[in-house]
């Protein structure tokens, strides 16, 4: 077996692990100040929409200008007095990309790009695109938003607990906040594809949250029934079981995000692919860092403030407190819960988690330290 793979059976059993949960006022301090900066970068420098939000002209020649692209993008921002996106296409041609200019505006443009690139007029293609037409884009991505996050609401209620319903719906929720503000400081333009991105990337962050909530849905049955495990020790170990998945699926899906990113948007110059490959990429490591981070440890927290799992660490505290006075060792009883469980009859050789290993006899085998 691998070395990973090794850790991560270790993770899953519990011989080793992390205390996320214990640590979990640090990670939310973390988040809390990565939101925030994300929230300022919005604020003070505010998101590039592109033209399909903001309505321009883009502009395209067949073939070879006659000037550089830096040249290009000085003789566009010259002519029209608005900002410019300039890019090489594969042909050699030039794509010229300008915001907020009406279709008489653009004929003027057109005409003195014609003399400043030295191509003939008619060889330069434009096309208008209309405001409105963004506009409905984002109130559909807007719409489309809000009805994910409402179906997350309630399949989450239903298929968990409303515990973990509000507790995904933060973690997506800080996700979103990050990658958007991830785009007003480095100034990436803001298209459909990055909208296409955004949405996307809301699956993967919830995909990696539930499958923590389903192994911590798993070791809490029956919880009440013991005085081992808090249920905070029992969500820890449930992101600890799943660690290793998690990173391995996370790495995976960046790998070739990340190629489209940093190759083709940045080595090989393709910017086209910038707008959609950011959003990927920013998302899914914030969607993995909230499942572990984020999601869990919230429902830690409101699953403690329970009547009954708030006296159920009460006694757990009072019964290792009580050995400690005597010098015992509570540690090496292993099989308190399996006991405990298989004596009421319900969940036999469920042990935080753990499925029963076969010739077992009802107990689980200790860890030998």
């Amino acid at each position: 077996m691998s070395r990973l793979g090794n850790l991560g059976a270790r993770l899953y059993r519990g011989e080793v692990g992390y205390d996320f949960i214990g640590k979990r006022k640090l990670w939310y301090g973390v988040s809390i100040l990565i939101t925030i900066t994300a929230i300022l970068g919005v604020v003070v420098s505010g998101l590039n929409m592109g033209i399909e939000f903001k309505g321009g002209a883009v502009f395209t020649t067949d073939t070879k200008a006659k000037v550089s692209v830096s040249q290009a993008h000085e003789d566009a921002v010259a002519a029209s007095g608005h900002e410019a996106i300039v890019q090489e296409l594969g042909n050699g041609g030039l794509r010229i990309q300008i915001t907020e200019v009406d279709t008489q505006k653009a004929d003027e443009i057109k005409a003195q790009l014609s003399e400043d690139l030295g191509i003939p007029e008619a060889e330069i293609n434009a096309d208008l695109v209309g405001p409105s037409w963004g506009e409905q884009i984002a109130n559909k991505a807007w719409a489309g938003l809000g009805i994910f996050m409402v179906l997350v609401v309630v399949y989450l209620a239903i298929a968990f607990e409303w515990r973990m319903a509000v507790a995904a719906l933060i973690a997506l929720i800080h996700d979103i906040t990050i990658t958007v503000g991830v785009y007003a400081l480095v100034g990436f333009e803001v298209t459909p594809g990055t909208v296409i991105g955004l949405l996307t990337i809301l699956g993967y962050s919830l995909y990696d949250t539930v499958v923590v909530f389903d192994s911590l849905k798993e070791g809490t049955t029956g919880i009440t029934k013991q005085t081992r495990f808090t249920y905070s020790e029992i969500a820890n170990r449930s992101i600890n079981g799943t660690l290793v998945r998690s990173i391995n699926t996370t790495v995976v899906a960046l790998l070739p995000v990340a190629g489209l990113l940093f190759i083709g948007g940045g080595v090989l110059g393709a910017g086209m692919l910038n707008d959609i490959s950011l959003s990927l990429f920013v998302g899914l490591a914030a969607g993995a860092y909230s499942s572990i981070f984020i999601a869990t440890p919230l429902v830690a927290d409101l699953k403690e403030r329970d009547p009954q799992i708030k006296a159920l660490k009460k006694r757990i505290l009072a019964k290792r407190a009580a050995a400690a006075a005597k010098g015992e060792s509570v540690e090496d009883e292993r099989d308190d819960r399996a006991q405990d469980l298989d004596d009421d009859g319900e969940h036999a050789g469920a042990v935080v988690g753990q499925r029963r290993q076969p010739g077992g006899h009802g107990r689980t085998p200790r860890n030998r330290r």
